[in-house]
Parts: C-alpha cells; structure tokens; sequence
C-alpha cells in the first residue's frame, strides 16, 4: 500500500477521478454550485483526511498537475485568437472594462485586507481571487502567498459571479451586452462566462475575452501592489 500511495500515478488518478465525479454530479444537477473543479477539491480533502494520507504523498502526483497550469496560461492566448473579430470591434470598451475591472477587483481586496490588518502572506493569495487559477496561482506565489488560498479564493469569487451576474445586470440597470458580459469575465473568469453563454452569445464572448486580457491586466497591476 505505502508503494501504491507514494507513486506519482495516486494523485494523479485521485485527481481525475474526483473530477470525473465533479463533472457528473454537475450534469445532474445542472447546479451552478456544484462545480466540478469545487467538487472535486472537497472529494480529494474528503479523502485524504478520512484514510490519514500524507499531503505529500498526494502531492506526488499533484504536483505534475500543478505543472501543467504554465502550458495552460500560455493557451489562454488562443482564446484571444479566436475572438479576434469581436475583439476589433469592441477593442476599446474591452480595454477600458477590463483595466477598471482588474483595478477595482485589486484595490477592493488590498483595502480589505489593510483595513482587516491580515497577514501579508493571505492579502497576496487573496489580490488576484478574480482571474483564472492558472494566472492567480503565478500571481500569488511569486508575492508569497500560498496557492491553496489563492485557487480557493478563485473558486469562491466563479461561483458567486455565475450566481448573482443576471441579478446583478438587472439590479444595477445593465442593459448593455457588451457590458453585462466584460463585466461578468473581469470578476469571475470561467464560471462566470459559463453563465454569460447562458444570457447570450455576445456576453458570453466578451466575457471569453475579459478572461484573457484581465489576466494580463492584473498580473502588471500586481507588481504595483
């Protein structure tokens, strides 16, 4: 057993798995909450707290999963590519959107932090909780923050966007689709553009589009901060 659960191939089976089991639960249920990524997280914790199995045991196939999040970032650029025209045509609402978007998401989190006075250590896994985990995840540890923190901040901040975007769109008076939809990827990346493809197909692009650029935005922002 000590050999099966030391070996590379455990935490990489027990990561695919749980999201498997994510993914189907979501099929089912068709619930917003019910993320695969939040699914599968909680199984895997579940898991390894109930059988007493050492984080780095888990970690020796984790962390080849964790690899892969560079490759990842550098194949959000197609997203960019393939949304070539609509970004053209909407360049600078997407430039000013997203900027204003990365900037308020940052600044909001700083000034809860200092007025919180939290460590130095959760305010940098918390500051880029609206961008994709991939970049978060570079963002935080290269300010000292843990990942951990920083993915789960990501996932908290795509739920409640994929929740409370239409409410929000209608509380506040946002008829634009072009602005429901930069609005929605600045602030909650990919689960919330899954429900901006649910209001429409321009939201959903240009909520496609907020991902990769708010990205960009925030990881120069950040240096800053």
């Amino acid at each position: 057993m000590d050999a099966v659960l030391t070996s590379p191939f455990f935490g990489l089976a027990l990561t695919a798995a749980a999201w498997c089991l994510g993914v189907w639960v979501q099929k089912k249920t068709k619930w917003v909450l019910c993320n695969p990524l939040l699914i599968a997280s909680l199984v895997i914790i579940a898991l390894l707290a109930v059988f007493g199995i050492p984080l780095e045991d888990y970690n020796q196939g984790g962390d080849i999963i964790k690899m892969m999040l560079g490759p990842v970032t550098a194949v959000l650029a197609l997203n960019i590519y393939y949304q070539r025209q609509t970004l053209k045509e909407y360049f600078m609402p997407v430039l000013v959107g997203c900027l204003v978007g990365s900037a308020a998401s940052l600044g909001s989190v700083l000034a809860l932090c200092r007025l919180f006075e939290m460590e130095d250590m959760l305010t940098a896994s918390l500051l880029p909780k609206s961008v994709t985990t991939a970049i978060a995840v570079g963002i935080a540890e290269s300010r000292g923050g843990a990942a951990g923190i920083a993915a789960a901040a990501v996932v908290l901040a795509g739920v409640v966007g994929a929740v409370f975007a239409p409410l929000f769109a209608k509380w506040f008076r946002v008829t634009d689709p072009v602005a429901q939809g930069l609005a929605t990827g600045a602030c909650s990346h990919a689960l919330g553009t899954t429900k901006a493809m649910e209001m429409g197909e321009l939201q959903g692009a240009m909520s496609s589009i907020a991902i990769c650029v708010c990205g960009i935005f925030t990881s120069i922002l950040a240096l800053f901060m």
